[in-house]
């Protein structure tokens, strides 16, 4: 079915669960479409997406080439809605046990930060935020995947 779609969002969620479920098969086709259609991982969409993943060290589709950390804004208790910025324009975040982005390789595009730290991010196709803008009334993040996904087609 993924060659039906022109895009595919890949949410929060628990990753190591994702990568359970995908099994070897639906990795592998995951694997595939990711490397030539518009794909957006948020929050554990994100660390599946990344090429390195720390706390602890995970295998992932590899695809992003980032090195991010799990759960890295705390646990649940600490969930928290931040102003950030994206696309130079504040922007309103949903972070829930987020991870954070510890080091982005040089054909990544920093499109949104939160103080410093680089919270979504772009190499080609691929976007991933770590916070959760599902959750948000601010529509720049959705309206930058849609705006890659007409691009792609």
């Amino acid at each position: 079915q993924l060659d039906e779609i022109d895009g595919l969002v890949i949410p929060g969620g628990e990753s190591s669960t994702f990568l359970k479920l995908l099994g070897e098969a639906g990795f592998e086709k995951l694997k595939q479409f990711v490397r030539v259609k518009p794909t957006f991982g948020t929050c554990a969409g994100a660390i599946l997406l990344a090429k390195e993943v720390e706390n602890p060290t995970q295998e992932g589709l590899g695809v992003l080439d980032i090195r991010i950390r799990r759960n890295a804004y705390g646990r649940q208790i600490d969930s928290s809605i931040r102003e950030g910025m994206f696309g130079g324009q504040p922007a309103e975040m949903v972070f829930i046990r987020a991870p954070k982005i510890e080091q982005v390789g040089p054909t990544v595009e920093v499109l949104a930060t939160e103080g410093e730290d680089p919270v979504a991010v772009r190499q080609g196709k691929v976007m991933a935020a770590t916070f959760h803008p599902e959750l948000s009334s601010d529509t720049q993040v959705h309206r930058a995947f849609l705006n890659l996904v007409d691009g792609a087609r």
